[in-house]
């Protein structure tokens, strides 16, 4: 699918017919979202420009995020899209050629569709295809400022549920782990745009009165970046205070299985002298032997009890 964005008088108007590509004046925004091969070498032969391969969008290196060539700025990052059912990463490619945007993705996202939504309330505001990046790269930071801001609205909760029986802790500590791999690809991908933004920002074929703009963004990536921190801390900090109750109830039961298991030794050390198949054993004769032996035990278990309270030790 390819939506065509181009600017006429003060309105920016969408076509989605990939034909009138070349016809339409004003060209400041060409969106390819899981286009054909068809729909791709269309668009690259009428506006003279090349997209990299899928292979290439998705490596590591900082010449494959950022390079220029033939006035125009190549950048990929990538956007963390984040559902009930869970989270993935996935790639954007942008192009900026003669100030209009072209960008290449795999499937769906928000970000755009909440990118349009912006323009149609304030048309006026983009002048060319730089805007829409800038206006695109807001969006999309304030999609992960509101991620981060439902993370600590989950830490806040699960520090809650500490107290809960332990079926529901081992769900928390699942949460806790979820958390921070969340938070781990917020961080990354925010790095990521940090990174290709600085390139963009050194770039001679970005406008001048538009680095401050983008500027102002890179801080925004700055301040996510230390509350990513911040959560991190965070989320440690309570999975820490989780695995210390968790241990504490641990040597509690350890600590009652230790005091039962001595209150009982004396008992039985008096049940198995009383219980050797020796001739001469006091008392093993008489009528009252028995209740003599049951009367050793519990003064001996009550004595070991004692000297356990006087100890403050149960």
């Amino acid at each position: 699918m390819v939506r065509i964005f181009y600017k006429e008088g003060k309105v920016i108007k969408r076509e989605n017919d990939i034909r009138e590509l070349g016809k339409v004046p004003n060209l400041v925004w060409v969106d390819l979202q899981s286009p054909s091969a068809e729909e791709e070498e269309w668009v690259e032969n009428k506006c003279n420009i090349s997209f990299q391969t899928p292979q290439e969008i998705v490596e590591i290196e900082s010449s494959s995020r950022f390079f220029e060539q033939n006035e125009t700025i190549n950048a990929n990052s990538n956007f963390l899209k984040i559902e009930r059912e869970g989270y993935e990463t996935y790639p954007v490619s942008f192009i900026l050629h003669q100030n209009v945007l072209f960008t290449y993705r795999r499937g769906d996202s928000k970000t755009f569709a909440d990118t349009v939504k912006k323009m149609k309330v304030s048309p006026e505001s983009i002048q060319g295809g730089v805007d829409f990046m800038l206006l695109l790269l807001e969006t999309r930071i304030e999609a992960d400022a509101d991620a981060l801001e439902g993370i600590s609205k989950d830490i806040s909760a699960i520090s809650k549920d500490l107290t809960h029986e332990q079926k529901t802790r081992q769900e928390v500590l699942i949460r806790i782990s979820g958390l921070q791999e969340i938070t781990m690809m917020l961080r990354e991908t925010s790095i990521d745009k940090q990174r290709v933004l600085s390139g963009i920002l050194r770039s001679q074929y970005f406008p001048e009165d538009r680095k401050e703009h983008l500027r102002i963004i890179l801080k925004d990536i700055n301040s996510l970046l230390e509350y990513t921190t911040f959560n991190f801390e965070r989320l440690e900090y309570l999975q820490n205070t989780f695995m210390g109750l968790i241990n504490l109830e641990q040597s509690q039961v350890i600590k009652i299985f230790t005091v039962v298991t001595i209150i009982f030794m004396p008992p039985t050390l008096i049940a198995g002298i009383f219980g050797m198949n020796y001739q001469h054993i006091p008392s093993t004769g008489e009528p009252w032997g028995f209740w003599l032996s049951l009367l050793l035990m519990v003064f001996s278990s009550l004595v070991v009890l004692w000297f356990f309270r006087r100890k403050k030790w149960i």
